[in-house]
């Protein structure tokens, strides 16, 4: 007889174990490479107007679209204020610079809590009606 009928079956376990060497030999060698190139790699810059004094002078008729925290619209030409809705700024603007000249402008002031779409619906509203110059108010930066 072999040897072998005479040996006792051994069972082979199974390794309910993950071996994590090899995965830590990856995440090593991914941050070195990190570390290599990052410092190599340079930000994106970003191109961003900033508000400064105005290059031509101050236009002698301006009309003003004062947006409020509230919603509501208010149109100041001259010395005349008076507060309308959003459907009727742009008839009531164009009025207004048709008794002027084309030269005259709209300046846009909106409180700083409301929110920009409220901004650009009054200047799609001053463009649809045909008002040639708007332009957005903003506070210089205190230096």
């Amino acid at each position: 007889m072999s040897t072998e009928s005479f040996r006792s079956p051994r069972r082979r376990r199974t390794v309910n174990e993950i071996n994590m060497v090899p995965f830590i030999d990856v995440m090593l060698v991914l941050l070195i490479i990190f570390m290599v190139t990052a410092p190599m790699l340079t930000p994106g810059a970003i191109n961003v107007p900033s508000a400064g004094k105005s290059t031509k002078p101050p236009m002698k008729h301006v009309a003003y679209v004062l947006l409020s925290e509230d919603g509501s619209i208010r149109l100041k030409a001259g010395k005349n204020e008076q507060i309308l809705s959003l459907q009727d700024l742009g008839a009531a603007t164009a009025s207004w610079q048709a008794q002027e000249s084309e030269e005259s402008a709209v300046l846009i002031q909106a409180d700083k809590t409301l929110a920009y779409e409220h901004v650009v619906a009054a200047m799609g509203e001053l463009q649809r009606a045909g008002v040639k110059r708007i332009a957005l108010g903003v506070k210089s930066a205190a230096k």
